[in-house]
């Protein structure tokens, strides 16, 4: 079945349809093509990185004028039609990094005819998860999908686009997001990166991610529910970032798991904070194109 009746194809992922249907409503056509790539973490070091999964979406359709037409979900007002070439033109602050990009990718002979495209991620900034790479790398991968002349560009060669594009990204997280696999850990290092092992399912264990709720408290609500999620029974707790922020990946034996979450609940709820949320998290593959 084309990409024209993925929108209305009702087997297909509800992600993948909503975003082509958003495209369609946004833009007047539908997709030529959807990608989607998945939220990335770190494993308590800098260069150990896995895959969730949770994607963000990508649909694009390419055009001949060399203008950018924008669009999210999350930002339904601030839809913007932008020049490629010649001097930026002023755009929301949620498009910056992709305009970034697409100018970049055109500078480079990728798309300078133009776009138009519509993202949507299946979490917000209040989890704790960069969605920055993988709105990047699915950005890229669907522009090079649409304009690549012969054959699509090495995802290496994305990678570095992007950090050319927003060299203060984490290029660790871009390659879990281009190169990760179904549990598998990715490490990095020595300019090439190994697939390792890591499915906490194997070991009788669930990954989940740790979301404290409220706005300005600080790294010291997060550090508490990792301290009591310790206490009751998780095995091993990291930042998915570069340190403390608003959420924490914990991993939980199965056979603890409600104990853990009662135990966390009930302690902020008795101190009058707002009770984190519980995320499960599986260690997913690499950014894909939905055929």
């Amino acid at each position: 079945m084309s990409m024209l009746d993925l929108a209305r194809r009702h087997t297909a992922d509800p992600l993948f349809r909503l975003v082509a249907y958003a495209l369609e409503s946004a833009h007047d056509r539908p997709p030529a093509t959807v990608w989607s790539a998945p939220h990335a973490f770190h494993l308590g070091s800098p260069h150990l990185v896995a895959a969730a999964g949770w994607p963000v979406a990508a649909a694009a359709a390419p055009r001949d004028d060399g203008l950018a037409r924008l669009s999210s979900l999350a930002h339904p007002a601030q839809s913007c039609e932008l020049p490629l070439t010649g001097p930026p033109s002023p755009h929301p602050d949620w498009a910056a990094r992709t305009y970034a990009l697409l100018r970049t990718m055109a500078r480079v002979g990728y798309g300078r005819g133009g776009i138009d495209l519509h993202i949507h991620s299946t979490l917000t900034p209040a989890t704790g998860l960069s969605s920055a790479e993988p709105l990047e790398c699915a950005v890229a991968l669907a522009v090079a999908d649409l304009h690549a002349a012969r054959t699509r560009p090495p995802r290496g060669r994305l990678a570095t686009l992007a950090r050319t594009a927003a060299p203060g990204g984490d290029q660790a997280l871009r390659e879990a997001v281009l190169f990760a696999r179904p549990g598998r850990a990715l490490l990095l290092g020595d300019g090439g990166r190994r697939h390792v092992r890591f499915d906490p399912d194997e070991h009788g264990a669930r990954l989940t991610l740790l979301v404290t709720r409220g706005e300005g408290r600080g790294p010291g609500d997060i550090q508490d529910a990792v301290a009591i999620a310790r206490r009751a029974g998780a095995t091993a707790a990291w930042w998915p970032g570069h340190g403390p922020g608003r959420s924490a990946l914990v991993l939980l034996p199965k056979d603890r798991l409600t104990h853990v979450r009662t135990t966390v609940t009930e302690e902020f709820r008795s101190g009058g904070r707002r009770v984190p949320r519980f995320v499960n998290i599986t260690v997913a593959g690499a950014a894909r194109r939905e055929e």
